[in-house]
């Protein structure tokens, strides 16, 4: 084997190395990997710039989130691809460098049977002629059929886990609005019994941002798939969920703040390791823009009204300020990374639930308002209530 031959051979050995131990690190691995010289970090961040750019030429609104909505999946199959390609690469060159001496062939034609073995198709027109390629034959062949097992097993795990944090991002429409805010949130929890739920609720959370946390640091690209609808997303759930926590800490007197404190520190973990995994820093972002002074003034008039009592102590307005420089930058960060909006404070006046929409989505909307304000209707049995 001559000095080129062995370079070949080895920068091969290299290819193959590297790609089997990315797709380990992807695949197999359950727990993040602090390494910064990565083919699958270095793959999916300049897709995800490529793609958001070409999605922001589109314009606001469903067009473009439908495009960026086919990022997530579309980036799986194409990664799965790249590293098939240079698995065969890899095979391909070292058949081509060790049988150059005794049965020299054109590297198409070695590139072509490391195809077929790889997919472990067989055709036989090409095959291995010496005892190292026969053997590099049999270890390709098992290659493939383990990382074809692989695939068709990591992507119903992958959708599990996708599953599992849309279902509590769904749930979150009918309690905190679409998009989902903590006025909305807390105003629907205002009466007998509610602000227990609203206690459970945020146990919920706290649980959900565990998993997501565990999830998503094994699985980073989870946060490329986007919600169902366009003004729902992880992040917006997040955000109303953080936005009601802190409301409870500073100054909401119906709600225990002891589950508040616990969901919060939580979900703050949750967007700090994932601000860190996606190298994502606090945005110059001050709040002003989610929660201006007349705004707050107005949340207040809706806990008014809706029976919710906002301390009197002094500083409460600068105490919710500081808490939320702890936070909101972060998320803008991450709304600005992922193109994702975040929600406000308050519903805007003319915003509609998901489920107030379609077919007598308004009468379905004041029957519910009226059953509310009623409580439950009886039924009269036979023989008496």
């Amino acid at each position: 084997m001559g000095v080129i031959s062995l370079v070949i051979a080895l920068a091969a050995l290299l290819l193959l190395a590297l790609v089997l131990q990315d797709a380990f690190e992807v695949m197999l691995l359950p727990r993040r990997v602090d390494r910064r010289v990565r083919f699958t970090r270095f793959y999916f961040r300049g897709a995800w710039i490529a793609w958001t750019a070409a999605g922001r030429a589109l314009g606001q609104g469903a067009r473009r989130e439908r495009f960026l909505s086919v990022f997530g999946p579309l980036s799986m199959v194409v990664l799965f691809g790249l590293w098939a390609a240079g698995l065969i690469i890899g095979f391909g060159l070292l058949y081509w460098t060790l049988e150059a001496a005794s049965h020299p062939s054109p590297l198409p034609a070695q590139l072509y049977m490391s195809g077929v073995t790889f997919f472990t198709l067989g055709y036989g027109d090409v095959v291995p002629h010496t005892g190292i390629t026969r053997v590099l034959a049999v270890v390709e062949a098992g290659t493939g059929i383990g990382f074809l097992a692989l695939v068709i097993g990591y992507l119903p795990v992958l959708y599990q886990l996708f599953s599992r944090r849309e279902a509590h991002v769904i749930q979150l429409d009918v309690r905190a609005g679409t998009p989902p805010t903590a006025c909305t949130l807390l105003s629907r929890h205002a009466e007998p019994g509610g602000m227990g739920k609203l206690d459970e609720l945020l146990r919920e959370w706290e649980i959900w941002g565990s998993e997501l946390l565990e999830s998503h640091l094994s699985y980073p690209m989870l946060v490329y798939y986007r919600s169902q609808h366009d003004s729902q997303s992880w992040l917006a759930a997040i955000t109303a969920i953080m936005d009601t926590c802190a409301l409870i800490l500073v100054g909401i007197e119906e709600v225990p703040p002891l589950q508040a404190r616990m969901t919060f520190t939580m979900a703050r973990q949750v967007i700090v390791e994932m601000a860190a995994s996606l190298a994502v820093g606090p945005s110059d972002y001050t709040g002003g823009d989610r929660l201006a002074p007349a705004d707050f003034d107005l949340m207040l008039g809706c806990f008014g009204a809706a029976g919710l009592h906002w301390t009197a102590a002094p500083g409460a307005r600068e105490m919710l300020a500081a808490l939320r420089a702890t936070y909101e930058p972060l998320l803008a960060g991450l709304a600005q990374q992922l193109v994702l909006s975040l929600p406000g404070w308050m519903a805007a006046g003319d915003a509609s639930d998901n489920w107030q929409t379609g077919h007598r989505g308004q009468m379905a909307t004041q029957l519910i308002a009226a059953l509310a304000e009623r409580g439950p209707v009886r039924r009269r049995r036979r023989g008496g209530w």
